[in-house]
């Protein structure tokens, strides 16, 4: 069917330079430094150039530091080693290099997780290597001839050409996680806790010199292939796919319908089996940063939110048409229309009633009703819980009893996929709503463990969606156990640990609320939570909805830059999207 032609799996041609920024930006600075010989005494780096042939062996010893060994085509010979801590400084003599010949032998001195030595070394095409850790992870990029790699837990992340590759993967002490940009065979268990996987990709018989070798031991760690390590989620374990998963790839979204196809491959393929063809073939969807926008048809109107807020950072209301002024690439565009802050939104509540706050969840009821009495009247709410699978409690309505009422209805307990419901609420909960005033309010301590989707990808969607998202993160421990709040001096000590939030939520709570235009509350006393609530409603009556009149072109990517004509008030924008042509 046209929809599985599109949808499979396949080998690529590779491109280099990498996808993965970490690596591209390794790249960037070690083609900038004037690497030489480091000084004897402590330095905060070590850099060396090693002289060598075109044909280069290349073994690294690092027991916890993270290595990363790239071929690109403009490194003709030599070496080239750049050591790096975020802790003490690195000392030449921690960083032993050998050369024999063509052969490179590099050990680095064992300082402990706080003053790991990080090691990037930069190789010719075609060099082989090997390479042996414990807990450090493992980069191994470009056009290598072959890369042997042991770890204990440490992630091995391979990203090479795929034309001529032959691959075998062990795992000798878990059962084997992994992650691929293309579909393998299934895993073999070679003995009693002994996992492999091995076979070919590309062509038959390949020539010789575009022949590539992975060869990788680890007792319990990841194997990436070809996938950008930030794209990765939490749970890589092949599972069933979740009603949210299944309505991600019902919607036709192809960056999300990727992932969850490279989590569980197979299962992945026997849903899509079931599905009809599209009425026409899909595209990938074009996404845009915010600010950003392609152009269908030219002249055209396009739309965007806009928060205004003065130097207090408190939002203004009553702004209209001649309040704003639109730029288009430098350009001056006329103002069509300012939507009045009387217009209702969309709103979608999405509340997190997982493991981490099962018990708590008469709380969770009373924190929804209560957002339900602040936000206003017109607006059209809908409800939706998650676990580790999505839940919907109500569709849109503005019958507040019928929606409290629906509140008894949630189900807890079970992991946390909250980039799953995101992008449940994205495909389809909103799909039908693009172009009307949408947002998304976030009850949850902001952890996830069991998405399909990365939380990249989730970014990219909400770019794409227009929607605001307001995360209003929650420690798990502030939750009090009952529908009465309590002092928070009452809270049993051992959880203290608890609460405040984990740092990766704290930011990828600023990220979410940044993308899309909104906020993010992080709450770290229960009576904010109310204040969260109103500020909430206060933002959403004064995210104007801005349209005007575009002359780009098709083929380009306008930029768009808004001044509000009121002293002191700047202007947060969340992405433009089409809203009609002549």
């Amino acid at each position: 069917m046209l929809y599985l032609n599109v949808l499979a799996a396949r080998p690529r041609r590779h491109r280099f330079p990498p996808r993965n920024p970490i690596i591209a930006a390794a790249l960037l600075l070690l083609a900038t430094v004037c690497v030489s010989h480091a000084a004897q005494g402590p330095a905060p780096s070590y850099q060396r150039e090693v002289e060598t042939g075109e044909k280069v062996f290349v073994s690294v010893k690092s027991r916890n530091g993270r290595v990363s060994v790239i071929a690109a085509d403009e490194q003709k010979k030599n070496v080239f080693i750049d050591a790096r801590s975020a802790g003490a400084p690195v000392a030449a003599a921690q960083v032993q290099a050998v050369t024999k010949g063509n052969t490179v032998t590099i050990e680095v001195s064992d300082r402990g997780d706080k003053d790991r030595i990080d090691l990037i070394v930069r190789v010719p095409p075609r060099t082989k290597v090997k390479i042996e850790t414990q807990a450090g992870s493992v980069d191994v990029v470009g056009n290598l001839e072959s890369a042997e790699v042991t770890t204990n837990t440490g992630t091995i992340h391979a990203d090479v050409p795929l034309e001529a590759l032959r691959y075998s993967f062990l795992w000798s002490a878990s059962k084997p996680r992994y992650l691929s940009d293309v579909e393998l065979p299934k895993v073999k268990e070679k003995a009693a806790g002994v996992f492999n996987l091995s076979g070919k990709l590309g062509e038959k018989k390949p020539d010789k010199a575009e022949r590539v070798q992975l060869n990788f031991l680890t007792q319990r760690g990841v194997i990436l292939l070809n996938v950008d390590p930030n794209m990765v989620p939490a749970d890589l374990r092949e599972r069933p796919l979740t009603e949210a998963a299944r309505a991600i790839v019902r919607s036709g979204d192809t960056e999300l319908i990727d992932a969850i196809r490279k989590v569980s491959p197979k299962l992945f393929g026997d849903f899509a089996k079931t599905l009809p063809p599209p009425e026409k073939e899909p595209a990938l969807v074009r996404r845009a940063a915010p600010g950003k926008f392609v152009s269908a048809v030219s002249p055209q109107l396009l739309r965007f939110n806009a928060s205004v807020t003065d130097r207090n950072g408190r939002a203004i209301g009553g702004m209209k048409e001649s309040d704003f002024t639109v730029f288009e690439n430098g350009e001056e565009r006329q103002v069509t229309q300012v939507v009045p802050t009387h217009e209702p939104f969309n709103l979608v509540l999405l509340l997190d009633v997982s493991g981490s706050v099962a018990e708590r969840i008469d709380f969770i009821r009373k924190a929804a009703r209560d957002f339900l009495r602040t936000a206003s009247p017109q607006d059209r709410i809908a409800i939706i819980s998650f676990r580790d699978d999505i839940q919907v409690i109500s569709d849109f309505s503005t019958d507040r009893k019928m929606l409290s009422r629906k509140l008894d209805e949630i189900d807890a307990g079970g992991a946390t996929a909250l980039y799953d419901a995101l992008g449940y609420v994205l495909a389809d909960t909103l799909k039908q709503l693009r172009g009307e005033r949408t947002a998304i309010v976030i009850l949850s301590d902001g952890d996830d463990n069991k998405s399909f989707v990365p939380f990249p990808a989730i970014l990219e969607a909400i770019i794409e969606s227009g929607a605001l998202i307001y995360p209003l993160y929650v420690p798990s421990g502030l939750i009090p156990e009952g529908s009465v709040p309590k002092p928070e001096v009452t809270i049993d000590p051992l959880r203290t640990r608890y609460l405040t939030l984990t740092t990766r939520a704290h930011e990828e709570g600023q990220k979410l609320a940044q993308v899309s235009g909104g906020v993010y509350y992080p709450i770290r006393h229960l009576g904010e939570l109310q204040r969260a609530y109103d500020d909430v409603v206060v933002q959403l009556r004064t995210a104007y909805t801005i349209t005007y009149a575009s002359n780009s072109r098709p083929s380009v990517n306008p930029r768009v830059r808004v001044r509000a004509n009121r002293e002191g008030a700047s202007v947060r924008l969340s992405p433009v999207v089409n809203v009609a042509t002549p």
